[in-house]
This record gives structure tokens, sequence and C-alpha cells, in this order.
């Protein structure tokens, strides 16, 4: 049984020899090609694996991307003529077309087939029954309405994992509604703790309950297919915007379940250690966290002001916290002497966390991100050279890459019905011609 297991994540042989990782040998291997196959057969973990995604937008393209990256195909289904709404998310679009670079940063690793769900279920069910996966975020019942629910899709294809990402789950008053970030973050609790202590209520940066929310359900995704291979069944996974984002209130959520404390917006203080903030310097901001007494004390050190010890008022963090406004303004007044670029000298080797708030041109500039590779480009079809930001998780032996660019709206149509669905060329063009795929 475990051997079974074992066979669908991990290929044999992983010798301490061909122990290194992965993102460097790929980098090399790799580099200058539109589609990476390399290593593919060996060792990607979900080499074999085929996705069905029906998914439009942020979340559930996030959640097929890092299937893709590991691996598994995945088959993209767009609708014809429009594709995926984030294809028209922009400006900034790449220069001289009308590809969004929005679409480019969760679309990697895929197959782009247009087929039309209202006119084209029957391919669907095709498809269905060459997949080991089908993700899709449509609003609760609009596709069992089109005939392609988890029952009707589970009847033909009983070894399905059927995964639906929605706004709120598939019960409840709010079911039916449709489900963005922002909304979810809203109703979650997220906007309430997030912006200035005595300012309005703020959106994260990014869409971070998208992201945890595909990122949870490329997980529900990959405990499926280890139990499949013990009970050879499929199954319906089932997640949401709303739940992903209230689970994801960790110890806000605690403190108020089992402490009766209602949360309050904290800029970029912590409510828990003081000293943890983004504090004025000279040029910018620079981020400091002290989670201990001892990152504390060489702190003050560090920062020439020693005799805070010895004063009874922040002598261990619940007294810090006690009389954070007497300690801040103190290590504020501090902060602004200097500039970032000098206090990162200072701070050099200190046992506590620290860093600058870096620009996004800055993020890109940093040594160390330059270091790990983490930026990779591929060349597109239309736009030529596409720079990605490449899978976070390396591997001792498993491939984790960029394996081929975004794909245009509908280029592999033809592929997938003609070498997956074994479709004549006739059948191809009745099928054009009918506009049920393009």
């Amino acid at each position: 049984m475990l051997r079974g297991v074992l066979a669908i994540f991990v290929r044999k042989h992983m010798t301490s020899e061909r122990s290194f990782l992965a993102s460097e040998r790929n980098s090399r291997e790799c580099e200058g090609r539109e589609f990476c196959t390399a290593v593919d057969d060996d060792r990607s973990p979900l080499s074999g694996i085929r996705v069905l995604d029906l998914t439009r937008i942020v979340a559930g393209p996030y959640c097929t991307m890092i299937l893709g990256d590991l691996g598994a195909e995945i088959l993209k289904i767009e609708r014809p003529d429009s594709g995926d709404e984030a294809r028209r998310w922009g400006p900034p679009f790449f220069q001289g077309t009308q590809e969004s670079t929005y679409f480019t940063s969760v679309n990697r690793n895929k197959k782009s087939v247009c087929i039309d769900l209202k006119r084209g279920k029957d391919i669907i069910y095709e498809l269905a029954q060459t997949c080991d996966v089908l993700v899709e975020n449509y609003v609760p019942g609009k596709l069992k309405q089109l005939g392609l629910g988890y029952e009707a899709i589970a009847k033909i294809a009983p070894r399905l994992i059927y995964c639906s990402l929605t706004g709120y789950g598939s019960y409840g008053p709010y079911a039916n509604r449709p489900g963005y970030d922002v909304i979810a973050a809203s109703l979650g609790g997220l906007l309430h703790i997030t912006g200035p202590k005595d300012g309005p209520p703020c959106k994260v940066g990014v869409a971070m309950t998208d992201l945890a929310t595909g990122l949870y359900a490329h997980g529900a995704i990959m405990a499926a297919l280890l139990q499949r291979a013990k009970t050879n069944q499929g199954q319906w996974i089932q997640c949401n915007l709303l739940s992903t984002q209230i689970a994801s209130l960790i110890n806000i959520a605690s403190n108020y379940l089992n402490g009766d404390k209602e949360a309050t917006r904290w800029g970029s203080e912590h409510e828990s250690i003081v000293p943890y903030e983004a504090f004025p310097t000279n040029d910018g901001y620079m981020t400091v966290g002290a989670g201990s007494d001892s990152q504390f004390l060489e702190l003050i050190k560090r920062l020439q002001m020693p005799e805070l010890a010895d004063d009874d008022k922040f002598k261990n963090n619940t007294a810090r916290v006690k009389n954070r406004t007497e300690l801040l303004k103190i290590l504020r007044s501090i902060f602004k002497k200097k500039t970032n670029r000098e206090w990162s000298v200072i701070f050099e080797g200190a046992s506590f966390p620290y860093g600058a708030v870096n620009s996004i041109k800055e993020v890109f500039d940093d040594p160390h991100v330059k270091h790990i590779n983490l930026v990779q480009e591929v060349n597109h079809p239309i736009t030529g050279k596409v720079k990605l930001i490449g899978p976070p998780v390396t591997y001792s032996y498993a491939t984790n890459i960029v394996r081929s660019p975004p794909p245009t709206l509908g280029q592999h149509t033809l592929e997938v019905l003609r070498n997956i669905l074994k479709y004549s060329d006739n059948k191809i063009e009745s099928l054009r011609a009918q506009k049920v795929v393009q």
C-alpha cells in the first residue's frame, strides 16, 4: 500500500549522490527553452497527473499553477473569444499586446483549451475521464445547471478528485453570492485589523485571501491523491474564501474566542510583542522585531541605549507591552537618526530579525533575492521574454520549476482534442465552425 502511495509522488532511486537543490540544476538544464522537459519524467512529483482546470481569476489559477510547477499537466479550459477574465485585467499589458501582466503571474505551466461549457459539455465529460483532478471556482450550483457538477462528473469518472473553490461554500445564507478576495477579507475580519491605528480599514496589498485559499486547495488535492492511491476512490473537495480567511486569523481569533478580546488595527505594530514594528528612519522604514527578552537586550545595546535594560517598565515583554507608548517614543526617536543602510550595517549579525521596508524595485535589486535566482525568464510566443517569480519551494530530489510560459488563448485546443481525445480533423473543424471550441 505504501509503495502505491509513493509511486504517485516520488520516483525511485533517491540516492545521496543525486541530492542537490533542484532549482539550481533546472535553471541550467532549462535555460533558454520555451518548454522545459529536461527532468519532467524522472523527478517531477506529479508527472503523469492531469488536471482539468475550469478556474479563472486568482485563487483557482494559483492552485493549479502550483500543481503545474510540480509536473502535473494542466488543461486550462477557457471561454472562446474572451477567456479568463484576468487576461483583460490591465493596464499594464505587455507592450504592443493585450496580454495582461496580471494573467501572466498565475498561469504558467498550463495549456489553454477554449470550449463553450454549455455546448461542449460532452467534451468536458470526455476530458474528465482522462484526468485525475478537476478544479473549478464557479458560484455553487452553476456547473450543476450545466450538467458538470460533482454528482454528474463522479458518475462517469469515479476516481476523479473534484475540487470546488467558492466564496462562501455550498450552503449557508451567503452560498450563492459571488466571492472576491476583498469582500471575503472584509467579512472575515482581515480589513478590520489592517491599517493605521487611528485610520480606516485597509486591504492588504495583494489578494492574500485568494492566495491562501489556493494554497489550501493545493494541499487538499495532494492529500486526496494520496488517499486515492490507497482507496482507488475520488472525492469532492470544497474550499472557500471566507472559511480560509477566518482560519487565517490565528491568534486574533483565539484572543476573541478564548479571551473575549476584540481586535483593533495596529498599523505595523504588534498587539502582543513590543518592539515589533516598522520604525521611521532617516530615509525610509526599518522593521525590527524583538520576540524575546534576550533579543531586546541586544537591540538596545546596538542602539547604544543599554540603560533601558535597567528600567523595570521594560524588563520583560509583558512590561514592554504595558508601557509600549513610552518605549516606542524613545525607540522611534533613535531610529530617525540614521538611514536604512546605516542601520543594516549596525544590525548585521544580530540575533533579532530586522529588514528595511523595500519598494518593489528594491525587492528585486536586493542581493539575496538575486542570489537565490527566484526570478526566471521564459519565451512567450507573443510577448517574447517574460519574467516570472519561480516556485519558492525547493526539493533535494524532486523538481518544482517553471516549465512553460502562460498560454495564449486557445493555444492548445487543437493539440488536446487531437492527441488526448483522438478527434479527427474533420470533427475538430466542425466543432470550430459551430463555435463550440476555438
